[in-house]
């Protein structure tokens, strides 16, 4: 198997995008550790379905607790090789009715924990010489919409966050990358749909084909299996001169 051997921690991994990769992630033989929030059925049936993944359930708003999920990992797995950065949150309003809190949860969530993670495991990946960091950027990482600030802000973040990186480990065999979707539909995207009709007035069916969709010229929404191949990609040998790239998968929708 072409990630035998390797060792892959995997957040907001309890479901949609995360669990995708993580599921992928073991297919192809790496040993996997997901971090996610759920009830305890729903953590042990994303373990199962990651081939028996580790499990650590640190809030990524709280440094504190990313790092003893780090150390955890470190301590279990014997490492972090593959990195993946997906845990997000989502909310909808406009800016002037912005609660503080809810910025700074998804600015903490969607951002910062990406930086405390990388930083614990840049280390191990340079002794090594080899290591893939892959980020859940989003088409809003290149556009915006209204009444997603924070979003756009931590997502356009990630995008920067991810170059930077990568131009400081690019002699050590570490990439890092950042996969941008447009819309999948995964629960993060079902739960904004109610805050979207209220901010904009609309039905659901009105923000599914008028909102979300009418942003993606193929009409489809992005499936997560789509997403979890890519970043498996990114994981091959085939895929070590791309790095500091930021991979639009979006139906066309930055094309414009």
């Amino acid at each position: 198997m072409p990630l035998a051997g390797k060792r892959a921690l995997v957040t907001g991994a309890t479901s949609g995008i995360g669990l995708a990769i993580a599921k992928a992630l073991s297919a192809g033989g790496a040993r996997v550790m997901i971090n996610g929030f759920g009830d305890a059925a729903q953590i042990a049936a994303a373990q199962a379905e990651a081939g028996g993944a580790l499990y650590h359930g640190a809030d990524m708003s709280k440094p504190g607790e990313i790092a003893d999920m780090m150390a955890t990992a470190q301590e279990q797995l014997g490492g972090v090789d593959i990195l993946v950065n997906n845990a997000g949150i989502q909310f909808v309003s406009p800016v002037e009715e912005f609660p503080a809190e809810k910025w700074d949860a998804i600015l903490a969530i969607n951002l910062s924990s990406a930086f405390h993670t990388t930083r614990a495991a840049v280390p191990g990946m340079k002794a090594a010489g080899w290591g893939r960091i892959i980020n859940t950027a989003s088409a809003h990482s290149l556009v915006a919409s209204p009444f997603k600030s924070a979003y756009v802000a931590a997502k356009h973040g990630i995008a920067g966050f991810t170059k930077a990186v990568a131009l400081e480990v690019a002699t050590h065999g570490v990439t890092v990358n950042c996969i941008s979707p447009g819309y999948v539909w995964t629960p993060l995207v079902e739960k904004q749909i109610p805050d979207t009709m209220a901010a904009r007035g609309l039905t659901r069916e009105q923000v599914i084909e008028d909102v979300l969709l009418k942003a993606q010229p193929t009409r489809q929404f992005v499936t997560v299996t789509q997403v979890a191949q890519t970043a498996i990609f990114l994981c091959s040998d085939a895929a070590s001169q791309i790095t500091g790239a930021n991979i639009s998968m979006d139906g066309g929708w930055t094309a414009a």
